[in-house]
C-alpha cells in the first residue's frame, strides 16, 4: 500500500461520520498506542476504515532518544500493526519521553550533539530491525535548547538519520514554531534539514501564548506554515501530507474542508515544481534538423 495526497488523523469524534462520508479522503493516520493490542469499537472502526482507505501508524511513546532500555516487544508489536495495515513505514519522533518507568506524556528534545545523535540513531535502527519495517523520525518542537548542544538541529538530524538509515517525517509546523521561538528564519531552518530523506510531511495549527508559539494541533494551518509547506513541496516533491488536528477537534466536514484546501495548495506546488524541472526544448522550425 502506498500513501499519497493529504491525509487526516483517525480520531474518535469522527468514528460515526467516517462510516457514512462519501467525501475524498486520501489516507488516514492512526496513533499506534491506541490500536496495538486493542479490541472493541476502536479496532472495529479501524477494520472498516482500512477497507476504504490506506491507513498508516504513527507512534508517540517509543522514547528512542532516551536512556531506558529499548522495548523490543513494543517495537515488534508496532511492526505487526504496520504489516497489518500494509503501510510502507512506521513513524516515530526524534526525542525522548520516558525514564525508568516515568513517562512524561510529552515529546522532550535532545541535546544537539554527536553523542546524542549517535545514541538516537542506533536505537532507531534497532527499533526498525525489531519491527521489521522501515522507520521515519519526526522533528519535534523544543522550547529551550538543551545543555550540551553544539550542532544545529539540521546537523543533529542529518547525523542521527544517517546512523539509523531512516527517513525524515518533516513537520513543517514544528519547523515554523521552533524558528519563531528561537529567532531564526523558518526557510533557512527548513533548508538546513536533511530534505533528501523526507518521506512524509505533517502540518498542524499552533497558537501564541505570551512570547511563545505553542504547537497545539488545535486549529487550521496558518498562512506562514502553508507557505513553508509550499516551500517544502517545491524542494522534496510528491510525498504524503498529514493534517493533524487533535485538540478542539472540529466536525469531520470542517476537517475535510481544511484537507481539501491543503490538497489544492500541494497540487499547485507540485505543478510549479514540475514546470521548473522540465528540460528546455528548443523550438526549432518545422522540418529543420540539428547536428548531433
Amino acid at each position: 500500500m502506498s500513501l499519497s495526497g493529504v491525509g487526516i488523523g483517525l480520531r474518535r469524534p469522527h468514528f460515526d461520520a467516517l462510516a457514512d462520508t462519501q467525501r475524498q479522503i486520501d489516507w488516514l493516520e492512526v496513533i499506534a498506542e491506541n490500536y496495538v493490542g486493542v479490541d472493541g469499537s476502536a479496532r472495529r472502526i479501524l477494520d472498516v476504515c482500512r477497507e476504504r482507505w490506506p491507513v498508516a501508524p504513527h507512534g508517540v511513546s517509543a522514547s528512542l532518544g532516551g536512556p531506558t532500555p529499548l522495548d523490543e516487544s513494543w517495537a515488534r508489536a508496532c511492526g505487526a500493526l504496520t504489516r497489518l495495515l500494509d503501510a510502507p513505514f512506521y513513524t516515530e519522533h526524534a526525542c525522548w519521553s520516558a525514564l525508568d518507568g516515568w513517562y512524561s506524556h510529552d515529546l522532550l528534545p535532545l541535546p544537539f550533539n554527536e553523542a546524542a545523535a549517535e545514541h538516537l540513531g542506533r536505537r532507531a535502527r534497532a527499533f526498525a530491525q525489531y519491527a521489521e519495517r522501515p522507520l521515519l523520525l519526526e522533528n519535534v518542537t523544543y522550547y529551550a535548547t538543551m545543555p550540551g548542544s553544539r550542532w544545529s538541529e539540521g546537523q543533529f538530524l542529518s547525523h542521527a538519520l544517517a546512523v539509523a538509515d531512516a527517513g525524515l517525517l518533516l513537520d513543517v509546523n514544528n519547523v515554523y514554531v521552533n524558528a519563531v521561538n528561537h529567532d531564526e528564519d523558518p526557510l533557512a531552518v527548513l533548508e538546513a534539514l536533511p530534505l533528501s530523506r523526507v518521506r512524509q510531511i505533517h502540518v498542524a495549527g499552533h497558537r501564541r501564548e505570551g512570547d511563545l508559539l505553542l504547537d497545539d494541533h488545535g486549529s487550521a494551518v496558518s498562512a506562514p506554515v502553508v507557505a513553508l509547506l509550499e516551500a517544502a513541496i517545491l524542494r522534496v516533491g510528491a510525498v504524503p501530507v498529514l493534517l493533524e488536528w487533535d485538540h478542539g477537534v472540529p466536525p469531520l466536514d470542517v476537517l475535510l474542508d481544511e484537507a481539501d484546501r491543503l490538497r489544492a495548495i500541494v497540487d499547485a506546488a507540485l505543478s510549479t515544481r514540475a514546470l521548473a524541472t522540465q528540460p528546455l526544448i528548443a523550438n526549432a522550425p518545422h522540418g529543420t534538423t540539428r547536428d548531433a
